[in-house]
């Protein structure tokens, strides 16, 4: 497991003590879970804007996501994004 080290605003620092406090976890415990839901929704964000310009096929996006299809399906369906394109609907109904 590698080690990263860095430096916050005291404000920020601030807020992780409460969250440290309201979630009951140590430090190293908290930064590691936020910095996954940060990645996690960095992840989807970046497959749902890729899909929606059409750099990807629907089925790519969602392994970009880090999410099954159908999962997927329900984000981009909440988000309003559209992903039915001429273009890729073979290599998406492939995929499926």
């Amino acid at each position: 497991m590698g080690t990263i080290s860095t430096r916050v605003p005291q404000d920020l620092e601030s807020e992780l003590e409460a969250y440290l406090e309201a979630e009951n976890l140590d430090r190293s415990t908290a930064v590691r879970k936020l910095l996954t839901e940060g990645l996690d929704r960095w992840r989807r964000e970046r497959a749902l804007s890729k899909l929606s310009t059409g750099e990807v096929t629907f089925a790519r996006a969602a392994e970009m996501a880090g999410l099954s299809v159908w999962e997927f399906a329900a984000l981009a369906k909440e988000r309003d994004v559209t992903w039915v394109s001429g273009d890729h609907v073979e290599e998406d109904l492939e995929a499926l």
